[in-house]
C-alpha cells in the first residue's frame, strides 16, 4: 500500500506548476533567443534522502549572476537576455538539469564572490525549503565557502562532468540528510 497524502508531508506540485523552458536560464522567455554573451553550461545533478533514496517530484529553483557577475533585478549593465532565475523538477530518479550560462564573479557586501549560483529545494517530506550555494570555479576566496567548516566546502563545488553535445555540463548533487549531507544555508 502507498501512502496518500493525508499520511506524508507535502507539498505536492502539479505538473502544470512548471512549464517547459523554465529550467533555461539562458532565455528571458521560452520563445526568446538564448543569450550570446559567456558560456552556454548545463548544471545536472541528483536530489537524494538519506540513504542515497532519489527524491521524486521535488522542485528545484535556481538563480544566479550573468556572464560578468550582474544581476538585472539591480544592474542596468546586466545581460538583457539572460534571465538568471530558472525552477525545475527531479524525474523519478531524483536527477535535474539547468541550462544556463557559466556565471561571473561580483563585489558584495560580503566581499569578493566567486562564480556560483544558488539552489533552493522545496518537497515532499521538508518542512520549510532549503538552500544551498553550488561553485563553479576557484572559489576559495570566497566568504561564504570560507564561513562553511573545511570538511564540508567539498560538498558545495560543481564538478566538470564531460559534455553534452558541445556544451560543458557540471554536476552538483544534493544529499538532504545524512552521510555527505549537503551543506545548507539559514534563509
Amino acid at each position: 500500500m502507498f501512502p496518500t497524502s493525508q499520511q506524508t508531508i507535502g507539498p505536492f506540485f502539479p505538473r502544470g506548476f512548471i512549464a517547459d523552458a523554465d529550467n533555461d536560464l539562458t532565455r528571458v522567455t521560452a520563445k526568446a533567443k538564448p543569450t550570446k554573451r559567456g558560456e552556454t553550461i548545463l548544471l545536472r545533478g541528483t536530489v537524494t534522502q538519506q540513504g542515497g533514496k532519489p527524491c521524486v517530484n521535488a522542485i528545484l529553483e535556481c538563480w544566479q549572476a550573468d556572464a560578468a557577475g550582474r544581476f538585472a533585478a539591480v544592474d542596468a549593465e546586466a545581460d538583457p537576455d539572460f534571465i538568471g532565475w530558472g525552477r525545475t523538477f527531479t524525474d523519478v530518479t531524483g536527477a535535474y538539469e539547468f541550462r544556463t550560462v557559466l556565471p561571473g564573479g561580483f563585489t558584495d557586501g560580503t566581499g569578493t564572490r566567486a562564480p556560483h549560483a544558488n539552489l533552493t529545494v522545496l518537497g515532499s517530506g521538508l518542512m520549510r525549503r532549503v538552500l544551498t550555494t553550488v561553485f563553479f570555479a576557484d572559489a576559495a576566496g570566497d566568504p561564504v565557502l570560507g564561513s562553511v567548516p573545511a570538511g564540508l566546502r567539498p560538498l558545495l563545488l560543481a564538478r566538470e562532468d564531460g559534455k553534452d553535445g558541445k556544451l560543458r555540463v557540471f554536476r552538483f548533487d544534493i544529499r538532504l540528510r545524512g552521510e555527505g549531507e549537503t551543506p545548507f544555508f539559514d534563509l
